[in-house]
């Protein structure tokens, strides 16, 4: 992979799977990025495929319009001519990753969700340690 590009975002339009002429499935998914803030705020639009026997998944069934995912892959820009003749361009992202990080309710209310999808294990739960549990003894020979 020449380049990672990695963000979070909203699912726009429940995700789609297709087969090409190979056989080979590609799952896709247009993912709202914000960036910015206040008045200079925009919305980027990127299309984010996924290939394979990933795409074959359950994963279709969780990509609904309104969710919230990490996205993780390589990054290409192209041009294409709109009906109007004008050159429009489009990002789109081939996907190593694809992480859920809440799940929709049925009053469309995000919850939290550790699913995880992708070439990479689910990270563990982290818990809180204790630093009055060490029993190791303190050495005042410390220079600083």
């Amino acid at each position: 992979m020449s380049n990672v590009f990695s963000f979070t975002g909203t699912v726009g339009a429940d995700a789609e799977v297709r087969y090409a002429a190979s056989g080979m499935a590609v799952l896709n998914v247009r993912v709202a990025n914000n960036i910015g803030f206040g008045d200079k705020q925009q919305t980027l639009w990127i299309r984010v495929a996924l290939f394979g026997k990933r795409a074959e998944g359950q994963l279709q069934n969780y990509l609904k319009k309104g969710q919230q995912v990490f996205v993780s892959g390589e990054l290409t820009q192209s041009e294409y001519k709109a009906n109007d003749g004008t050159i429009k361009t489009s990002l789109e992202l081939n996907a190593n990753i694809i992480d859920l990080i809440g799940k929709r309710n049925e009053s469309g209310q995000p919850q939290q969700t550790n699913q995880a999808y992708g070439v990479r294990e689910q990270t563990p739960t982290r818990q809180a340690v204790s630093h009055d549990n060490f029993d190791a003894p303190y050495d005042d020979d410390i220079p600083f």
